[in-house]
């Protein structure tokens, strides 16, 4: 079965990470319908696919979907944007963060 795992631009210029095993035009015009869709995108329409990335399995795209619900948005614009440096430096950069004893975060 076919699954995908996406990223929406909401209205507020939010970013939304979902994954489902519809088509991902079926899945879009959902989120921007007026009972369908998520919680968080039915306040926020209209909603544009800004990205997606074909699965073999739901269970993939679930997994995909809860990483980069960590993740920041200049990370996920990155991914949206095929920036992979980018992407690579952020992914770097936050391993090697630590707090300090005032709750900062430095550089290590």
């Amino acid at each position: 079965m076919t699954a995908y795992t996406y990223i929406l631009r909401c209205s507020d210029d939010s970013f939304y990470t979902g994954s489902t095993a519809n088509t991902m035009e079926q899945r879009v015009a959902q989120h921007n319908s007026i009972p369908g869709g998520a919680a968080y995108t039915r306040r926020r329409k209209p909603v544009t696919l800004e990205w997606y990335v074909e699965h073999e399995a739901i269970a993939e795209a679930y997994a995909l979907e809860g990483r980069i619900h960590n993740w920041s948005r200049g990370k996920k614009q990155a991914l949206i944007d095929g920036n992979i440096e980018l992407l690579s430096e952020r992914s770097r950069k936050k391993r090697f963060q630590s707090t300090n004893r005032n709750g900062r975060r430095d550089d290590i």
